[in-house]
C-alpha cells in the first residue's frame, strides 16, 4: 500500500472512529491492541491488512471495505459505466459422497461429533472421521500452506463469534499450524471443550481470548500459569470458513 493510500485509509479510519465517539485508546482496546497501533494507522505510518480491517470494522460497526474505499462515487455530468464487483469463476456443480474426486480435489473430514483430548486437543486422524466430507481444491490448500492430512472441518455453535461466524458456520482448521499470530482465528481446547476464537499473546506467556460478539462475551485474559492450569491449548489455525445466509 503506497504512502498516499495509507494516509487516505488512515484519514477515513479517523472519521469513522470520531463518528463512533471513540478515542484512539478506546478503539484499540476494543480491537485488543495497544493504543499506538490505531495512531499509526491514522497517521499513515502503518498499512491496514484485511484481517485488521475486519477487526476494526467490527469494533466500529461498519463494513471492512468502507475503510479502504469511499462510499460515494465521484459525481460526473457524463454517464458512467459501473464496473461489477463480482467475477465469474465457474459453475456450481452438485455432488454427493458417490461423486469421484477430480485430479485437483481432496476431501476433508467434517467432524460433526468431536472428541477432545485434554493433552493434545482435537486429533486430526481417522479415528474421528465419521464419513462426512467436504471438498477442497488442492491448489487452494497449497496457497494457504495447508497439508490435507492436517485439515479438518467443524461447525461453529452459538453466537459468540457473530456477526463474522454465526451459529452453524463451518470452519476449516489446519491442525499442523499452531503458531500463535496476534489477531488470527484459532480452534482451541479449553479444558476439554472446543472453541473457535481470535487469540492474542500477552506478556509473560499469557493469552487473550477474543470473541467478535464482545458485548455478550467480553475478552478474557489468562496469565501463563492459568493457561497451564485450565489446560488451554491451540488445536490449529482456522484457514477457511463458510457462512450460509
Amino acid at each position: 500500500m503506497s504512502m498516499t493510500k495509507k494516509k487516505e485509509v488512515g484519514s477515513r479510519l479517523k472519521r469513522f472512529r470520531e463518528a463512533a465517539g471513540l478515542s484512539q485508546r478506546a478503539l484499540a482496546e476494543k480491537c485488543g491492541w495497544g493504543a499506538s497501533r490505531i495512531g499509526n494507522y491514522e497517521a499513515g505510518v502503518r498499512s491496514i491488512d484485511l484481517d485488521d480491517a475486519e477487526i476494526i470494522a467490527t469494533a466500529l460497526h461498519v463494513k471492512a471495505h468502507q475503510l479502504f474505499f469511499d462510499d460515494i462515487a465521484p459525481q460526473s455530468p457524463e454517464p458512467q459505466h459501473k464496473e461489477g464487483n463480482a467475477e465469474v469463476l465457474g459453475n456450481m456443480q452438485a455432488w454427493d459422497s458417490q461423486t469421484p474426486l477430480s485430479e485437483d480435489e481432496v476431501s476433508i473430514a467434517f467432524l460433526s461429533e468431536i472428541n477432545l483430548s485434554a493433552g493434545n486437543g482435537l486429533m486430526c486422524d481417522q479415528e474421528q472421521d465419521n464419513g462426512f466430507r467436504l471438498r477442497f481444491a488442492k491448489s487452494t490448500l497449497r496457497r494457504y500452506n495447508v497439508a490435507p492430512e492436517n485439515a479438518v472441518c467443524v461447525s461453529v455453535k452459538g453466537d459468540s463469534m457473530e456477526p463474522v461466524l454465526p451459529d452453524g458456520s463451518t470452519v476449516g482448521i489446519d491442525c499442523g499450524n499452531r503458531k500463535l499470530v496476534d489477531g488470527k482465528i484459532y480452534a482451541i481446547n479449553h479444558n476439554g471443550d472446543l472453541f473457535i476464537k481470535r487469540l492474542y499473546k500477552l506478556p509473560g506467556g499469557g493469552l487473550r481470548i477474543y470473541s467478535f460478539n464482545e458485548i455478550e462475551y467480553p475478552p478474557r485474559e489468562y496469565e501463563e500459569q492459568q493457561v497451564i492450569d485450565q489446560k488451554i491449548t491451540i488445536i490449529g489455525r482456522v484457514f477457511w470458513y463458510s457462512v450460509l445466509l
